[in-house]
C-alpha cells in the first residue's frame, strides 16, 4: 500500500481527518484511547516538517454549534501526549481556520474545531468539502473509525486534493486483510453481544470464510430459542428467529452454540447464579454467560486456531460476576500462538477491563467501520483513497 510515507510533506500543509470522537467529563477528555491512536501518523508527520492540520467530529451536534462538542479539550490532551503545542482553530472553515493555518510553521500541528458544527459534512456538501480542502496541500485519512461515513470530511475532500493513507489507516486494514483474506488456519471467529439483527451481516460474511464460528452473548439466547430450546426470561431477539435459523443451517457444523450457561434472576451483581444446562434453563432464570463447559469447549478451539477474530463480548462482562466466560476466552486467546484481531468498541472495553489488554494482535479502534469491514460492506473512506490511488 502507499501511503502518507511515501510523500514528501516538508513544508506542505496536511489536512489529517482523524477519529478523535472521545468522551468528554467536566471539560477535559475522559477516555484518549483514540487520541494515542492518532499519535503515530501525527507525530511522523510533525517530525518529517509538515505542517500539520487536524481535523475530526465529536459528537452528533446536529450542524449546529454547541459548546459541549468543542474539540478545544481534545486539542489540550494532544498536546499533553505529543510533548510539543497543538493550536487550536476556533471554526475548521472561514477567517478563522484560514488564520490559524497562516501562522504555521513547518512542523506546527493545528486541531480545527468540530467539523460536524456545519451542516455540510455529514452532507458531504461539494462547497463545504472545497472549503476544507482550501486549508491543505495534502489529505490523508487516518480516521479509519470514521470511514464508514461518506462524509465531507472523510471522502469529500479527496476530489480536491492528492489523498493517502495514515499510519492508522494502513495498520486497521493490514490487520483485517491479514486476519480475514489470508489467514493461518484455522480460522476461528468468536462474536457476541446483544442482537442477531445488528451481527447477521457479520455472520453471513464470515461463515464461508471461517473454520469454526462460536457464538455467546444475547445473541446466542436467540439461536438456542430457534432451536426450541427452553431459555427462561433470557434476552431473546423473537422478530430475529428465522434470521437464525437461517444462519444455523448456512453455518452447520461450523456454528457453536454455547451448552451451558451461568445463569440468574436479574442482570445485577450480587444475583444468586446457577449453572444450567442450555436445554434445562429453569422459568425465571437468565442466561447471562457461557458456563464451565461452554468455556472449555471454545477454549480448545481458540488454542488450536492459526488466526482468531473477536467482536463482542460472551456475557454481561462488564459485570463480575457475569465476566468469566469472557475472560476465559481472553486467556485462551492471548496464551495461544494465533494471530488475534479483536473488533468492537465492547470488545476492546471487556478486554480493558478485565486487564488483558496489550495481549493480542491487533485490537481495532474502528468500531462501526469494523463491524461494517466483517459485514463485507466497502467502505466510503477507503474506497475513495483507492480510485485516488493511494491503496495499490
Amino acid at each position: 500500500m502507499r501511503s502518507y510515507r511515501d510523500v514528501d510533506v516538508r513544508g506542505k500543509r496536511v489536512l489529517v481527518r482523524e477519529d478523535l470522537n472521545v468522551p468528554l467529563q467536566d471539560g477535559a477528555v475522559a477516555d484518549d484511547t483514540r487520541i494515542r491512536a492518532a499519535l503515530p501518523t501525527l507525530g511522523d508527520l510533525s517530525r518529517r516538517g509538515a505542517r500539520v492540520i487536524v481535523m475530526s467530529h465529536l459528537g452528533r451536534p446536529g450542524g449546529r454549534v454547541d459548546p459541549a462538542l468543542s474539540l478545544r479539550p481534545v486539542a489540550a490532551r494532544l498536546s499533553d501526549l505529543l510533548g510539543r503545542p497543538v493550536g487550536f482553530a476556533e471554526d475548521c472553515v472561514g477567517d478563522p481556520a484560514k488564520r490559524a493555518v497562516a501562522e504555521l510553521r513547518d512542523g506546527d500541528l493545528l486541531l480545527l474545531e468540530n467539523v460536524r458544527f456545519h451542516p455540510g459534512d455529514e452532507a458531504n456538501d461539494a462547497s463545504f468539502a472545497a472549503q476544507l480542502a482550501e486549508l491543505g496541500d495534502l489529505y490523508m485519512n487516518d480516521a479509519f473509525a470514521a470511514s464508514h461515513r461518506g462524509h465531507a470530511s472523510v471522502v469529500g475532500v479527496a476530489d480536491h486534493l492528492p489523498a493517502y493513507a495514515g499510519e492508522l489507516m494502513l495498520a486497521e486494514l493490514e490487520a483485517l486483510h491479514r486476519a480475514l483474506d489470508e489467514p493461518g488456519r484455522p480460522l476461528v471467529a468468536i462474536v457476541g453481544g446483544a442482537k442477531v439483527s445488528t451481527k447477521a451481516g457479520v455472520l453471513r460474511n464470515l461463515l464461508p470464510k471461517v473454520d469454526s464460528l462460536l457464538i455467546g452473548g444475547a445473541m446466542a439466547n436467540t439461536f438456542l430459542k430457534a432451536e426450541g430450546r427452553e431459555v427462561g426470561t433470557s434476552l431473546v431477539e423473537d422478530e430475529a428467529l428465522d434470521e437464525a435459523r437461517a444462519v444455523a443451517s448456512m453455518g452447520g457444523t461450523r456454528l457453536a452454540l454455547p451448552v451451558d450457561a451461568v445463569c440468574a434472576r436479574k442482570p445485577e451483581a450480587g444475583q444468586e447464579t446457577r449453572i444450567f444446562r442450555v436445554e434445562a434453563v429453569e422459568p425465571g432464570w437468565m442466561m447471562l454467560d457461557i458456563g464451565p463447559e461452554t468455556q472449555k469447549r471454545f477454549s480448545e478451539r481458540v488454542r488450536a486456531a492459526g488466526t482468531v477474530v473477536w467482536n463482542g463480548p460472551v456475557g454481561v462482562s462488564e459485570i463480575a460476576d457475569f465476566s468469566a466466560g469472557t475472560r476465559a476466552l481472553g486467556e485462551a486467546i492471548a496464551g495461544s500462538n494465533a494471530y488475534s484481531l479483536l473488533g468492537g468498541g465492547d470488545t476492546a472495553a471487556a478486554v480493558e477491563q478485565l486487564g488483558l489488554a496489550g495481549r493480542f494482535s491487533h485490537v481495532s479502534t474502528g468500531g462501526g467501520a469494523t463491524l461494517e469491514y466483517l459485514e463485507g460492506r466497502d467502505l466510503p473512506g477507503v474506497a475513495v483513497l483507492d480510485r485516488r490511488g493511494a491503496l495499490k
